[in-house]
């Protein structure tokens, strides 16, 4: 994962016995790091990524800017802790179940990482510039390995099928993400705003001709909503990625 802007790859919020750099002058009552990073998911998932800040998360909490540096020395270390917080959300298999097959489990977590890349569209941003170690974050990658080493492939192989997979959900899950953050103050359905994009696209002389290519296409995938197509898009390819597993186990 690539840092932070200005911050060097051992800056973590999680890094015990870091300096903390924050000027206090007393803990306020009823304040702790839960309740702040709370408040700090809510207030990204209502906001966004670019409106938030110490102030705005203050006025939040009924508290002055200065009672949150007790407790983080920057606006990176709530974005930090926040990330980890939505990882909580995730509910993980257990690798170790052999009653439970691979690729089911497999679907699940790429299922739900999806899930939670489009309900935080802050969160892909994020995890891409912080070191991602915060124990959620860990508890995930943690289980992804084990399932994957599961599959039979070599060890060399394990890294680059993750990859594949999880990072096609990840491009997947932003792309959904910024879809529905960019509807989200239309006033429109998904639905609706899918339709009125489909009739400017076909106003327009060059993207019309390239579309009517495809259209073929987008009648055969189905789905009478965009929910429908999305996922039926998301599980063949979902469906493909594990199928190129199956085969390079079979390899052997």
């Amino acid at each position: 994962m690539t840092k932070a802007a200005g911050r060097s790859a051992r800056d973590s919020v999680w890094r015990e016995g870091r300096p903390r750099r924050g000027g206090r002058s007393g803990q306020p009552s009823g304040l702790d790091r839960e309740r702040i990073t709370e408040a700090s998911v809510r207030l990204l998932d209502a906001e966004g990524l670019a409106k938030f800040s110490m102030r705005r998360l203050a006025a939040e909490l009924d508290v002055t800017a200065m009672s949150l540096y007790w407790y983080v020395d920057t606006k990176d270390d709530l974005l930090e802790l926040a990330l980890d917080a939505a990882f909580a959300e995730l509910r993980l298999p257990d690798p170790e179940n052999a009653d439970e097959d691979w690729r089911e489990q497999l679907r699940a977590l790429a299922t739900a990482y999806r899930e939670l890349l489009a309900r935080h569209p802050w969160l892909s941003p994020l995890a891409g510039r912080f070191l991602n170690i915060g124990p959620n974050a860990l508890a995930f990658s943690r289980v992804v390995q084990r399932v994957v080493r599961r599959a039979g492939l070599p060890a060399h192989g394990v890294t680059g099928a993750i990859a594949a997979v999880f990072q096609f959900v990840y491009g997947f899950g932003t792309i959904e993400g910024h879809f529905f953050a960019r509807i989200a103050d239309t006033g429109l359905s998904p639905d609706e705003y899918f339709e009125q994009a489909m009739s400017v696209v076909d106003e327009v002389p060059g993207t019309a001709d390239v579309m009517k290519e495809s259209k073929d296409l987008m009648a055969a995938r189905g789905g009478d909503t965009v929910t429908e197509m999305l996922d039926r898009d998301f599980t063949f390819a979902l469906d493909l990625l594990i199928a190129g597993i199956e085969a390079m186990v079979a390899r052997g």
